[in-house]
């Protein structure tokens, strides 16, 4: 998480500078443009090392009368392992783009005034303003913690705000007599989280007056409360709304801890009354996750996503409705094998966001007949939209191309790219051929495999092919553009890439979803099988030359294949994978995932079926060679999983590579060590697949 410590509950009124300044995070040095070098160009098709010179578009939001789009991109200097991000501009009449800030620091989350005549904007922790020009910037907070999130109040008179709160002693404010004690006193569960340990702190939303003269004393909402809102770890501030009026906020939150948090997935949205102070309940009783408030436009109802199941973090996710006067709910998407994702209200309409055949794409609903349209279509995925009078905005990915902004006709579905971040890279290399292929299961099922082939695929000559395995479990292989797990990348290397949608993914139904619950080392796998097993069998794919590779659940499912794949593969990679399903249920940090996975403790007599497909409990059967990759701040899968993988692989003396990041979690990201793990990852294929 790295957030910063608030150590007052009370902050000082603040004032607006009088005086034009710049951001105060500025002057960071690097090459962040983005420039091919001449061998780049005369490779023409994607590296690693090109990867990492990609402008990668990030939040994105539509001006009050839909005429303009803010965006932000962000940028990297692998040689100082350090990056930027700038504000842009651009016309949903289509424009060149036009960048706000200085390109020497970080500036992000940029929102329109409600008015549109200002923009607002965090740099260094901190809320600043400048005009839609870019000009004029100053700073308006100077509180003495970072802000998280802010978002205006519909009327603009008031902000809101997340940042955190230090609730908890620390070991040094315990025993002051011994300031340079280095411990962490724990008495109950979740005292970590994804990639960081608890840190005394919880997120806060915070409400204070605004106006030209400056801002007003923030308001703790959440006074006292040892709960984080949005959630932890992702603090998505989508998880906070205004009501269309201004005088009340809907969040989400999940107010318990301790054993009882890890074990939940009980989150709620409140309602909070800026009048009274009060806070309300508004799903009490429902006890899977609910989030991301949405009111109608005219604030009469409250729309909310929501699970059904207790502890089921992958359940379907509903679309119910709370009429605001009587309180009644209502399920509104009854019927409707798919999840409903970034709800937004327009008029009688609801927009949103779904996942159909492995792909995302735009849908809207009648909020009078709950008829339900699909907008979009094809091989992509869609991540957000906004909409300001009859303009819709959108960004959209795919393998090949990685996120850009279009601008959407709601009738047709229409669509026309608004931004070209990555024209120069794109100019110059070669993209891939992507085939959604549709292959019958061992239970004669039809399942859907994406295959990548290389951009200079001659269909005369044979290629290795690699499986990959997805994470998850629950996460569709849909078309994104990933910066380390690259279906592109890869293929530019010479491989054929299969990607299939094995049991236990969402876009299929929710009966394809959950077979893989309790199951791991079932169906799933051997519809991994049947994937390899069929595009193997094509005359261009050498069957003496296959690899499988995954993270995560994929990771499971490499060390799981290892013991069971009867010789198909010649080599496996495993990053940050489970090898022993004992002791991940007692590692790892949200409890309630490998409880509703695994059907409950190891413990229990009988013990739960799922345990007996530990990859632990086969490793009698490994003789693959297996490079094998984790991070040691990866608080989900942690690190010791890798080394009792690979220590049992060398002591069977299979051939084996372990690669350990001391400062990487569950995901690399630092520019360097992604760059290493991506030669480490073809260096070791190459070596037994070529």
């Amino acid at each position: 998480m790295n957030r910063n410590f608030l150590f007052a509950l009370f902050c000082t009124g603040i004032l607006i500078c009088a005086c034009t300044q710049v951001p105060n995070e500025t002057g960071i040095e690097g090459d962040f443009s983005g420039t091919l070098t001449q061998e780049e160009i005369d490779g023409g098709v994607l590296t690693a090392e090109i990867l990492w010179k990609f402008g990668r578009l990030g939040s994105m939001q539509l001006s009050p009368d839909g005429k303009e789009v803010l965006y932000t991109v962000s940028r990297y200097d692998v040689k100082t392992n350090k990056n930027i991000s700038d504000i842009f501009r651009i016309s949903t009449k289509g424009s060149d783009p036009v960048v706000l800030t200085d390109g020497a620091g970080k500036n992000y989350s940029p929102k329109w005034f409600p008015t549109g005549d200002k923009i607002g904007f965090l740099s260094g922790g901190q809320l600043w303003e400048m005009d839609p020009a870019g000009n004029r910037k100053k700073q308006v907070s100077f509180l003495e913690t970072d802000i998280n999130s802010f978002d205006w109040s519909p009327d603009g008179s008031r902000i809101m705000l997340t940042m955190d709160v230090k609730l908890e002693k620390t070991p040094q404010e315990i025993y002051p007599d011994l300031p340079e004690t280095n411990v962490r006193i724990i008495d109950d569960l979740m005292y970590r989280h994804w990639n960081a340990w608890h840190d005394y702190a919880y997120s806060h939303i915070f409400v204070a007056e605004y106006s030209s003269t400056g801002l007003g004393e923030p308001l703790d909402i959440m006074m006292d409360e040892p709960w984080d809102a949005p959630l932890a770890p992702y603090h998505d501030d989508a998880e906070l709304t205004w009501s269309p009026d201004g005088k009340q906020i809907a969040y989400t939150c999940k107010k318990m801890k301790g054993r009882e948090y890890a074990m939940s997935t009980n989150s709620d949205i409140y309602l909070y009354d800026l009048a009274s102070g009060e806070t309300k309940n508004l799903t009490e009783g429902m006890p899977g996750y609910d989030k991301y408030p949405s009111f109608s436009e005219d604030g009469s109802k409250l729309a909310f996503q929501s699970m059904a199941t207790p502890g089921y973090e992958a359940d379907q996710v509903r679309l119910f409705v709370i009429d605001m006067a009587s309180g009644n709910m209502e399920y509104w998407t009854e019927g409707f094998d798919q999840n409903v994702d970034h709800v937004i209200w327009k008029g009688d309409k609801l927009y949103f966001i779904s996942g159909i055949h492995a792909t995302f794409q735009l849908y809207v609903m009648d909020a009078n007949s709950k008829e339900i349209r699909q907008i979009t279509e094809g091989h992509h995925s869609y991540g957000s939209f906004a909409m300001a009078g009859d303009v819709f905005v959108a960004t959209k990915q795919d393998i090949a191309y990685a996120t850009e902004i279009f601008l959407v006709d709601p009738a047709s579905g229409q669509e026309t790219q608004l931004t070209n971040t990555n024209k120069n890279i794109y100019d110059h290399i070669k993209v891939p051929r992507v085939e959604e292929r549709w292959v019958k299961t061992t239970d004669n099922k039809d399942m859907l495999v994406w295959v990548i082939y290389p951009p200079n695929f001659d269909a005369n000559k044979k290629y290795p092919a690699i499986l990959f395995c997805g994470g998850g479990p629950q996460n569709a292989i849909n078309p994104d553009f990933h910066y380390r797990w690259n279906f592109q990348l890869m293929a530019a290397h010479d491989y054929i890439i299969v990607a299939p949608n094995r049991r236990g993914l969402p876009t299929f139904g929710q009966e394809w979803n959950l077979q893989i619950s309790t199951d791991y080392g079932g169906q799933n796998m051997k519809d991994y099988l049947s994937a390899i097993d069929a595009v193997s069998a094509e005359p261009y794919v050498d069957q003496e030359r296959l690899g499988a590779i995954g993270a995560s659940y994929g990771g499971y499912s490499t060390f799981y294949l290892e013991g069971i794949h009867e010789g198909r593969f010649k080599t496996f990679i495993s990053h940050c994978g489970i090898f022993n399903l004992e002791s991940m249920y007692t590692a790892t940090e949200e409890t309630f995932f490998v409880n509703f996975d695994n059907g409950g403790p190891y413990w229990e007599t009988p013990t739960p079926r799922n345990y007996q497909f530990s990859p632990h409990r086969h490793i009698q059967k490994w003789d693959t060679p297996i490079m094998i990759i984790t991070g040691e701040m990866d608080l989900r899968v942690p690190y010791t999983q890798s080394l009792e993988a690979y220590n049992a692989a060398r002591l069977r003396n299979i051939p084996a590579r372990l690669l350990i990041f001391p400062e990487e979690t569950h995901f690399v990201t630092q520019p360097q060590n992604a760059i290493l793990w991506q030669r480490e990852f073809f260096g070791w294929l190459d070596q037994w697949l070529k």
